[in-house]
């Protein structure tokens, strides 16, 4: 086994900074891994932990429950049947929303080799068609809702919902996800299956790639991410200590995400019973925890701030929840603090990651912990940091703004079929460059400040909107806010903001940019604002930044 060493000769106990090296290390418990030689996949390190429950997952509107015993069986009878379709290294695209079926789909593939990528249902087909001509999937799973997006594409499909295949153009093409279980691939069409295939065993690498994950493209075009069955079993042996054994864990995050996955993938390794919604609602959320006495809720900040400024929570009995892990975005003190003085029993967990790096790589542990209001927290046990300097690449020490810099098991080992953004994200000593302005504090907390993309110029000055966005949502008025660039002839740039406002007040926009102005340096004062319905985010609650400036330029004509 190994496990990544702690002493370091030269390194400050208190913040983890090594200033011969410029490297920050982690303050945690040293987190033991599998030798990284030895063939492992990630469904097998996941089973080689006891669950301690006996429900693995539960369906949350239907009440379908799913043992761990039955969830073993069910990945050993879908990968009787793969096997004769796939090889190794073969790419599965899975198109669905939440639902009780797809962990053991996705642990199936994992498990025989093949290559996960996944897609949000919310996609156009054209978003589709583009994602299949990239990875080349060898099968599609779906639902039977999403066939007429795929009704130009020739791959064939599995159906995971219950419904017949009976188009015309599908029956020749698709398979019913009961029928490969009950059947082991016994009634598949012949044309289906590679003989070649059907009784090979493939022994699997922890380097192999495990999952292609693209990304939300908030910031440039959408890229594959390859992650390996080893980038896996780092993340989750570095999360097993945070969860509780015997918890029940809610999940409404999207599990076409990276949030989702590992999410998922943790759960089960923990041994915990995970309920699964299809999507979020926020009543369904509040009724789900009570029905079931959910312990751990993760969620996205914009959840969290809803939840304190709604006056339908109260409705519930939410006794049973302990925690609440946040992740997708940064979320601010201000909020954390207005949260937890209405859910005082409630503990926040803050996390910080990103696809790249297999999610959270850093993250806040206890209440002590979140006591560092604007933290996302200590870096795990099995990465290390650099802060550098944008401009000249030097490393720096506590408390100075640089871009931060990510290494370890749990790095991804680089983008699908782009060695340019790969040369450009991940240097020769595999270190990830993430793109966030960031600092570690004198006590090796991590703050991030915001995407260095992001930045406002105003003038000769750099206003971050997530600051101004963190106080926007302190006002009892706002109920969602985003921050934007928006030219100008003498500044360069203003800080521009969209706001949606409690529809029973009255609140306009010199009362907002008012507001602002009496808590802010002149130079990041809010000088325009618009009033919308909502703000536009990704299905992991970032602000689709992208898309507001473009709906800004429209303004800027008028």
């Amino acid at each position: 086994m190994a496990s990544s060493s702690k002493i370091k000769p030269t390194m400050d106990g208190k913040s983890g900074f090594c200033e011969s090296t410029g490297i920050y290390h982690s303050k945690r418990e040293a987190v033991i891994l599998p030798s990284p030689h030895q063939p492992l996949d990630i469904t097998t390190y996941i089973f080689s932990h006891r669950q301690h429950a006996e429900i693995a997952v539960i369906d949350a509107p239907s009440d379908t429950h799913l043992t761990y015993s039955k969830l073993r069986q069910n990945v050993k009878a879908l990968a009787v049947s793969l096997k004769k379709l796939i090889r190794k290294r073969d790419v599965v695209l899975v198109i669905s929303p939440n639902s009780i079926h797809l962990p053991y789909i996705y642990l199936t593939v994992l498990s025989i080799g093949g290559i996960l990528t996944t897609a949000n249902p919310l996609n156009t087909e054209a978003e589709i068609q583009n994602q299949v001509r990239d990875s080349k999937p060898s099968i599609i799973f779906t639902v039977s809702q999403l066939l007429g997006k795929l009704s130009s594409i020739r791959t064939p499909f599995i159906l995971i919902d219950g419904t017949e295949v009976n188009n015309s153009w599908a029956s020749s093409r698709g398979a019913n996800l009961s029928a490969l279980l009950q059947s082991g691939g016994t009634q598949l069409s012949s044309e289906w299956i590679d003989d070649g295939v059907s009784e090979r065993e493939a022994e699997i690498s922890q380097d192999d790639i495990a999952t292609l994950l693209y990304s939300s493209g908030t910031t440039g075009k959408s890229k594959g991410v390859l992650l390996t069955h080893m980038n896996y079993i780092a993340i989750i042996a570095a999360n097993r200590a945070r969860y509780e054994m015997q918890g029940i864990y809610l999940c409404s995050i999207p599990m076409y995400y990276i949030y989702g996955l590992r999410f998922m993938v943790c759960s089960l390794a923990a041994g915990a019973t995970l309920v699964i919604m299809p999507g979020f609602n926020m009543n369904e959320m509040l009724h789900n925890i009570e029905k079931y006495r959910v312990t751990l809720l993760p969620t996205v900040p914009s959840v969290l701030s809803a939840l304190t400024k709604s006056s339908e929570a109260c409705k519930y009995d939410l006794s049973s929840l302990k925690q609440i892990g946040l992740g997708g975005a940064p979320v601010g003190y201000n909020v954390m603090q207005d949260f937890s003085a209405k859910f005082p029993g409630i503990e926040l967990r803050q996390g910080y990651g990103m696809t790249e790096s297999t999610a959270a790589v850093v993250y806040t542990n206890s209440n002590e912990e979140n006591f560092h209001y604007g933290s996302v927290g200590l870096l795990s046990g099995v990465v290390e940091a650099k802060v550098v300097d944008p401009v000249s690449a030097k490393p720096l020490p506590p408390n100075h703004r640089g871009e931060l810099w990510l290494r370890g098991p749990t790095i991804m080992k680089g983008y699908f079929m782009n060695e340019e953004a790969t040369l450009a994200t991940l240097d020769m000593e595999g270190w990830l460059k993430t793109g966030d302005l960031c600092y570690i504090d004198e006590e090796g907390f991590l703050f991030v400040v915001d995407r260095l993309k992001d930045m406002i110029k105003y003038k000769a000055y750099q206003v971050a909107p997530a600051e101004l966005e963190e106080l926007l949502l302190t006002h009892p008025d706002i109920l969602e806010a985003a921050v934007i660039p928006y030219p100008d002839q003498e500044a360069g740039q203003i800080p521009m903001a969209y706001v949606v406002k409690n529809p029973y007040r009255n609140l306009n926009e010199k009362d907002v940019m008012n507001f602002v102005a009496k808590q802010v340096a002149p130079y990041k004062k809010i000088r325009r604002v618009a009033l919308v319905n909502s703000i536009p985010k990704n299905s992991s609650g970032k602000i689709l930044r992208r898309d507001l400036i473009e709906k800004s330029k429209s303004l800027s004509r008028l």
